[in-house]
């Protein structure tokens, strides 16, 4: 079971033992108080209202505290009547409460009913006045406003009452204390009320935001509203957004305000319109809608995500006839929404990255079983990742089951749902190190199976978004999040059809708290967000540049190049601080003087600087701070996957020696390696220090020497002059041995080579410090030409250029009153025997 329901608070767990306990009449018959006992709301801080009805015409209202974990008795009727909601405020002085009475009949407590429907406001410290506030033939709810702070709490209630006659008013109650103890309504004659909302079909209360979405009909469509509420009572309006649906203008739906008790269902009430608003901790605001079935066998649901100015529309293929179906579950997880029916499937819906359906994750069949729910009854999101099931009375907090989502990912063979689970993995789930592992040592047996994506890169990016993310606002949209911008793959039984939408209209002038992080997902939006984005590869041309550049004596070291130089160093200085402090490592990178890839960890941070002091405002300092944590992280997300390899296959130092061969367990560690290796040249992304060595090594040991050679030649390992000296210092002078170094050697780039060919005494490497101190004296007296001769005072002694050539190097020779040897300290009889040797090797003659 994907989904993970735990019970926070059930009827019968939690309240019919303390109803058994009372002994009061109210409970003489346990049967009939189990049988009516029900829920009527929970509230923002947790509070659980409930009613139930006992022996002789009484009707019960109590309050079940989740924290304290204990009942209380809140109110009583001396007759049956049906209560369909109940709210206490945040002092639980006052309660609202709203009934349907069955009869008209007087009652003894109450004044004289002069409709059906009552809305009541009931002192309760200690209970005394009885205020009705409505007195209607249409249904009524109350709901609290609930302050998430608390100094109105002792003088101002406001108590909104939402009418099935289509509209909402808010009630403002001015309580006092009395005697030390007393707390009355100081306004009960006159109770002053604004009117809210009028001529509305669709409406639903959100309690941990405290704000009220309604929906009013027009001509083409129907417009969503909005409204906030603040501490002080005062609110307003937020949002408008046009809505392409139609909804049944017959009746009115309510989400989130009370529930109507079992004696009331059926009696002509229209079926509650399915369409629901989820908000997330990021600034997401999405509208679930599921259209009424009219095709057979097909079930669809749209969801407009007003954040990103979209909305996509849903088509699934069903094993029932779509009038059989039962009722759908919208359950809110935060940064996902799962859409569940019962027996059909379960597709948890991305919310924060709602672009392409590989974000999203569907499941059918068995995957999609919710065990331990009553599938006649639709769950009902109440708070933020809690649903309550009405007909059991039963609350639940929803989460997403790890071991079941790993267990999928490990059982999934298709790309489309490994994706949706490494995605909501390394995004929106915290992990443990256990689980980190599980998900590294997952990735590195399957890099060859991904076919669309690369596991590698989706790991360091996606765990750069969630590491960087969280520590300043807005640096999310300046970040990738994925290494997948496109996908074209389809679902098998899911057609998903996405249309551009309008965008919201906010009526606000100051942004806070929810609404801060929605507007700067719209601003992101109406500017492009993918122009924003961060991408590595923006650097590929500044970083051939580089390379082209580093094995060159010509290399300007210009203010730029400085920079570069400069950021490297806080990189590497970096890293030896996270070394020290982190837990121990015992993957052999050593840290070495690797320029290649020193000029890429400066690069990368000098282009992360210029992106994000471009569009982040914030001090220089913050940005400094953010970039180096950016690259460092990077390199430590390469370490963290070498540590996972070398623990899971017990790897130790003795695998720097060269004189083994490498067994299974290196030659997975060198795959793995290889992968990192390519995964970081197309992300242009530097590796740690000491990689590179540590692959050459593995690769000694685990393959051939032609593959090896093949390997080098095609830039997957890249020489370094600690592998060189090694493998000269190490390796003696087999015929084996020999001819891996000489192809070392012949592979060299010019800076490594001029500091290791004297580590070795043989001919090969003999013959390249010849040949490279010839050059350098034809080209020392090549510049003395040009300087001392100009082009027209040459006159050639034959036709053969070369040999022309050298005897105008030899005539200058003779010149010299210097020995031109004794500079570098060179027999001029072994720079003689090497060139013979060499004539004579290239003209294939037989030497005796």
């Amino acid at each position: 079971m994907l989904l993970d329901f735990q019970v926070t608070f059930n009827l019968h767990r939690d309240v019919l033992p303390w109803l058994s306990a009372q002994g009061s009449p109210a409970c003489d018959t346990v049967e009939k108080s189990s049988r009516t006992l029900r829920i009527v709301n929970v509230e923002r801080d947790g509070n659980i209202l409930y009613t139930w009805k006992g022996v002789e015409g009484f009707t019960g209202v109590g309050l079940y505290g989740p924290l304290a974990k204990q009942n209380e008795m809140l109110y009583s009727f001396d007759s049956e009547v049906n209560i369909i909601s109940a709210s206490v405020n945040s002092g639980k002085t006052l309660l609202g409460l709203s009934y349907c009475h069955p009869t008209y009949e007087s009652q003894s407590r109450l004044p004289s009913p002069v409709s059906r429907y009552l809305a009541l406001l009931i002192e309760l410290k200690p209970i005394n006045n009885v205020k009705v506030l409505k007195a209607v033939d249409s249904s009524i709810r109350v709901q609290f406003l609930c302050p998430a702070e608390d100094i109105y709490l002792s003088y101002e209630s406001h108590l909104l009452v939402v009418s099935e006659e289509k509209y909402i008013d808010e009630f403002h109650i001015t309580t006092g204390e009395e005697d030390g103890k007393r707390v009355v309504i100081k306004n009960i004659g006159q109770i002053p009320k604004d009117r809210l909302a009028e001529d509305f079909v669709w409406a639903q209360w959100d309690v941990s935001d405290q704000m009220l979405f309604y929906i009013v009909p027009k001509r083409a469509g129907c417009v969503l509203h909005c409204i906030q509420f603040y501490p002080d009572g005062n609110f307003k309006y937020v949002l408008e957004f046009p809505l392409e649906i139609s909804l049944d203008d017959q009746g009115v739906s309510l989400i989130n305000l009370g529930y109507d008790p079992p004696e009331e269902r059926g009696r002509g009430r229209i079926t509650p319109q399915n369409l629901q608003v989820f908000t997330n901790k990021t600034g997401g605001l999405c509208l679930f809608y599921c259209q009424p079935p009219n095709v057979l066998l097909e079930f669809t649901y749209m969801v407009a995500f007003l954040h990103k100015g979209c909305s996509k529309t849903f088509k699934v293929s069903t094993t029932t006839d779509a009038k059989q179906l039962k009722k759908v579950s919208f359950i809110n997880i935060d940064s996902y929404v799962a859409v569940y029916l019962p027996d059909q499937f379960l597709h948890l819906i991305n919310t924060r990255h709602a672009e392409l359906m590989c974000y999203h994750l569907f499941l059918a069949a068995e995957d999609a079983r919710i065990s331990g729910m009553c599938c006649d009854c639709p769950l009902q999101t109440v708070l933020k990742t809690q649903v309550i099931e009405c007909c059991t009375g039963i609350l639940f907090s929803v989460s997403i089951n790890q071991e079941q989502l790993f267990k999928f990912l490990t059982e999934s063979r298709r790309d489309c749902e490994r994706l949706a689970v490494l995605h909501c993995f390394l995004l929106h789930l915290d992990l443990q190190p256990q689980q980190e592992t599980q998900i590294i040592e997952w990735i590195c047996d399957n890099l060859s199976t991904c076919l669309t994506f690369d596991p590698i890169q989706e790991f360091i990016i996606a765990s750069l978004h969630r590491h960087l993310s969280l520590e300043t606002a807005y640096l999310d949209k300046l970040l990738p999040y994925t290494s997948v911008p496109f996908w074209s793959q389809h679902i098998d039984g899911v057609s998903c059809t996405t249309d551009i939408t309008d965008m919201p209209i906010l009526k606000m002038g100051i942004f806070k708290g929810f609404w801060e992080k929605f507007h700067s997902e719209l601003e992101c939006m109406k500017q492009a967000q993918q122009r924003f984005l961060y991408s590595n590869h923006m650097q590929r041309r500044d970083w051939c540049r580089l390379i082209s550049e580093v094995n060159t004596k010509e290399k300007k070291i210009d203010v730029y190049q400085r920079n570069i130089l400069e950021n490297a160093k806080k990189v590497l200085q970096n890293m030896d601080t996270r070394k020290y402090a982190a837990v121990e490592r015992i993957v052999p990178l050593n840290q070495e003087e690797d320029y290649l890839q020193k000029d890429l960890m400066g690069l990368m941070m000098v282009k992360l600087k210029d992106h994000l002091c471009q569009h982040l405002h914030v001090a220089k300092n913050k940005i400094d701070k953010l970039v180096l944590d950016f690259v460092c992280k990077q390199l430590d997300l390469v370490c963290q996957i070498l540590e996972v390899v070398w623990r899971r296959h017990v790897l130790d130092h003795s695998i720097l020696c060269l004189d083994r061969s490498g067994n299974s367990s290196e030659y997975f560690a060198f795959h793995v390696m290889c992968q990192i290796t390519d995964s970081a040249s197309r992300m242009c992304m530097p590796l740690p220090p000491g990689f590179q060595t540590l692959h050459l090594v593995l690769a000694v040991r685990c393959l051939p020497l032609a593959n090896l050679l093949h390997y080098i030649d095609s830039g997957v390992l890249t020489l370094t002059e600690t592998f060189v000296v090694k493998l000269l210092k190490e390796l003696d002078d087999n015929v084996t041995n020999e001819k891996l170094k000489c192809s070392i050697i012949l592979r060299l780039p010019e800076n490594i080579c001029e500091k290791v060919h004297s580590l070795w005494d043989h001919a090969i490497s003999n013959n390249l410090i010849a040949r490279k101190y010839v050059k350098k004296l034809l080209f020392r007296l090549n510049q003395r030409e040009v300087t001392q001769q100009s082009p027209t005072d040459r006159s050639p002694l034959i036709n053969f250029l070369p040999l022309n050539y050298l005897i105008m190097m030899l005539s200058e020779v003779e010149d010299r009153e210097l020995n031109p040897f004794e500079e570098d300290n060179i027999d001029a009889a072994f720079l003689e025997e090497i060139a013979l040797k060499q004539t004579a090797d290239l003209l294939s003659l037989q030497q005796y």
